[in-house]
């Protein structure tokens, strides 16, 4: 057997008949305290603060860009990397 039932009623009313809490009221009042602290937070942001905390990220960002590099022209042979052979001291005997 199967049995289909259509409700039409708004989500206001379908909360009420089952009895759950209006919450509208509440998320009203928290979306507001979050406009307000990103408000805030845009308007105490300073341009040179901002900076002083991205610029050390970027400068070890070109760090690793020029170590790559050094590292891929040294496996094409473009600046070859050799140790300083040093003479081996001579053995006592």
């Amino acid at each position: 057997m199967k049995v289909k039932l259509d409700i039409d009623c708004t989500p206001e009313e379908a909360r009420r008949f089952f009895g759950l809490p209006d919450v509208g009221p509440m998320q009203k009042t928290v979306m507001d305290a979050i406009e307000k602290r990103m408000l805030d937070a845009i308007e105490d942001t300073d341009t040179r603060t901002i900076m002083q905390t991205w610029l050390p990220l970027a400068k070890g960002f070109e760090q690793w860009q020029q170590l790559w590099g050094q590292m891929l022209a040294n496996a094409a042979g473009a600046n070859p990397i050799r140790a300083e052979a040093k003479p081996a001291p001579p053995k006592r005997r």
